[in-house]
């Protein structure tokens, strides 16, 4: 499964390494023992990919959270 996390293309956002526009591209995140999909913008030549902020202290925040209390 799939998260979309509400996350849109942006057309100014450039990997600092490449200075490729960045994609939305399907990113596996591993944490603790659970291992989930969510699209993020990536870059499509070196693959990093960008957690915005929002996102990192707030969806995913939750969810660690939420795994850690386990």
């Amino acid at each position: 499964m799939i998260t979309n996390l509400g996350i849109e293309e942006n057309k100014e956002w450039k990997c600092l390494a490449c200075d490729e526009l960045l994609k939305l591209d399907k990113v596996r995140i591993d944490y603790m023992n659970g291992s989930f999909t969510v699209m993020l913008p990536c870059c499509p030549k070196c693959g990093m990919a960008l957690i915005p902020e929002e996102i990192a202290l707030g969806k995913m925040l939750e969810v660690e959270k939420l795994l850690e209390d386990k």
